[in-house]
Order: structure tokens, then C-alpha cells, then sequence
């Protein structure tokens, strides 16, 4: 007997596979330095495959970067979660962000490549729902009477942008090390200035 897969598996296995091979490209030698001919015979598949599923090698960094993304926002809920009590995990959580700038993979392809290709990282998709998420676990430390009282979502997009910022620094310092000691010290003084007395 033949089982015959469904188009939209063959379809989610495709794409799977091109941004595997490209992730993996991307991460190993950089954007710019990445052949589409050699990702995409990585991967079993052809050019065209890539230009009918992303239309073109920029299309593919953003899938690749949305996939970081959404992982890096899975790691940080686990810190949060893991975490003695809420105002600790709105702080690890950020802290987390801000140390992940170390990582080799994240520094090259979100912080290095994805600003030259894509432009601003503030502008991408995934910066919004980090607004949201922050706007709201403001908002609840608020409602427990953990924080002063602020303005939840300006409040959001300032320590956002501060993240941002401090990621880029390290990403792009000469001793990434070095930087991020110093931007989590910055950042924490930053968020105690929230923490009610």
C-alpha cells in the first residue's frame, strides 16, 4: 500500500529544510558569504525551491531569523518561569536577553547580518510582540505592587530599546565579554530604579 503524504507536509518539510540549511550556512560563514547553491544542495532541494518558498535569499534570513526568534523567546519564558518570584524573572528574563548577545550564532546572524540586510531590528516583526510581552508583564507587576507606578507600554519600548542597544554593543565589541559585564550592570540599574521601595 502507497500512503501519499499531504501537500501542506511536503510543503512544511521543504521550508524545514531550507532554513535548516540556511541557518546553518548563515551561522557558519554569514550572510554574505553563504552560497544559495550550496544551501539549498545541503538540503536536497533546488534554487527554485527557495525562490517559491521565500522568493529570494533575503526572504530566507527572515524566516531564519524569525525561527531564532521565536526560540530565543522560548528560552527567556523558561528563565522567567524558573525564576523565586515575578520581580526575579522580569529581571532574569532581561538579563537573558542581553547575555544571549554572546551566543556565536545570534551575534552573527541577528545582530551582525540581520541589521545590515534587514535593516533596523527595531522595525522587525518580532519587536512588537516583545513590546506586548513586556508591556504586559509590566503591567502585572504593577497590579502586585512590585514596581512603581509607569506608564506600562512607553515604559516597555524604552527597556526594549535598551536591550536592543546593549545587544548590538556586544555583539559588535571587541571583547563581547567585557561589554556584556557591563551592560547587564547598567541594565540592572535601570530596573531597580522600577522596583518599589
Amino acid at each position: 500500500m502507497i500512503v501519499r503524504r499531504a501537500r501542506s507536509d511536503m510543503v512544511a518539510e521543504t521550508r524545514a529544510k531550507l532554513i535548516a540549511a540556511a541557518r546553518h550556512a548563515f551561522g557558519a560563514v554569514g550572510y554574505a558569504e553563504a552560497s544559495m547553491d550550496d544551501f539549498t544542495a545541503a538540503a536536497g532541494l533546488t534554487r527554485g525551491a527557495l525562490y517559491h518558498h521565500f522568493g529570494d535569499k533575503k526572504g530566507l534570513l527572515e524566516a531564519v531569523i524569525a525561527e531564532i526568534d521565536a526560540e530565543m523567546s522560548d528560552q527567556l519564558c523558561a528563565v522567567s518561569r524558573a525564576a523565586p518570584d515575578p520581580w526575579q524573572g522580569f529581571v532574569d528574563e532581561c538579563v537573558g536577553y542581553i547575555e544571549m548577545a554572546l551566543e556565536p550564532e545570534i551575534q552573527r546572524i541577528m545582530l551582525r547580518d540581520g541589521p545590515a540586510v534587514l535593516g533596523d531590528p527595531s522595525t522587525w516583526p518580532g519587536q512588537s510582540a516583545c513590546i506586548r510581552s513586556l508591556t504586559a508583564t509590566l503591567e502585572n507587576l504593577q497590579a502586585a505592587q512590585l514596581i512603581v507606578p509607569v506608564d506600562a507600554e512607553a515604559t516597555a519600548r524604552v527597556l526594549n530599546g535598551a536591550m536592543l542597544a546593549a545587544a548590538l554593543w556586544i555583539a559588535n565589541a571587541e571583547d563581547a565579554e567585557a561589554a556584556a559585564r557591563r551592560a547587564v550592570g547598567a541594565y540592572k540599574l535601570l530596573l531597580g530604579s522600577l522596583r518599589r521601595a
